[in-house]
């Protein structure tokens, strides 16, 4: 091989590596990933790992539900709404990492596709970082919210705390609220929603919180006047939310 050809591969591989080296680069912030699921098909998801994360010190964890607008196909993205607007407001200090994977089929149930591969992916992050298995919390809004209701009653061990906004419990007739709130009791909540919300009833909240407090629990509940549907950019903006979600541990 001449010398020229010799240079041409050399440069060549110090371009590949110099590309592979600026895709590294994102360790931190917004990280898009990507999901392998069992039939073979790729599920995208977004990672926010704090920027201060160097892998030596276990962080706390966030699974956050968007809400239908988000679903695949829609207009945004699910890092685009919700705790994700929150986080870049103050992202170079915000402590959680933050799995944010998106509904492909609308829903969030605990028995479906996309809520049993929102757990999936929240494990292999857990895996992939070091994270306290003691401050794991769910948060969600809107068709997020339900989701949120729903796989707190379905793993109930899992979650150090949960922020269901605008969300509340359908399915399982009458006694569908005290059947969940029996289940979840014991889980530290705060509530959100907007007491004009059009989309979903303000009661389903209400229903909740009231069955959790019969059943013994001692959820927080703030309900905003004269807000509509989105009752989640106040609810994220809500510092003192933080400082209580973050002190709550698995007992």
């Amino acid at each position: 091989m001449s010398t020229a050809a010799r240079l041409g591969v050399f440069a060549v591989a110090a371009l590949a590596c110099g590309t592979t080296a600026a895709a590294d680069d994102a360790k931190t912030g917004f990280v898009k990933k990507t999901f392998k699921n069992a039939d073979g098909t790729e599920s995208p998801y977004v990672v926010f790992v704090p920027h201060d994360y160097d892998g030596t010190k276990a962080v706390p964890v966030i699974l956050f539900l968007h809400g239908a607008g988000e679903t695949k196909g829609g207009k945004k993205m699910p890092a685009e709404v919700g705790i994700g607007t929150a986080i870049r407001k103050a992202e170079k200090t915000f402590p959680a990492i933050v799995v944010i994977p998106q509904s492909e089929k609308r829903t969030w149930m605990a028995d479906s596709d996309d809520g049993k591969r929102a757990l999936a992916i929240l494990g292999e992050v857990q895996k992939a970082y070091k994270t306290d298995p003691d401050r794991v919390y769910l948060t969600g809004l809107s068709m997020g919210g339900f989701g949120t209701w729903s796989l707190a009653a379905a793993h109930p061990d899992k979650w150090a705390a949960i922020v269901p906004i605008c969300g509340g419990v359908f399915r399982g007739g009458p006694d569908a609220a005290k059947t969940t709130a029996e289940k979840i009791k014991g889980i530290p909540a705060w509530v959100f929603h907007g007491d004009q919300d059009k989309a979903v009833k303000v009661d389903l909240s209400r229903q909740m919180v009231d069955a959790l407090k019969t059943a013994g629990g001692t959820p927080k509940y703030t309900e905003y006047k004269g807000v509509d549907h989105n009752s989640w950019d106040p609810a994220y903006a809500e510092k003192e939310l933080w400082t209580w979600l973050f002190a709550q541990k698995k007992k």
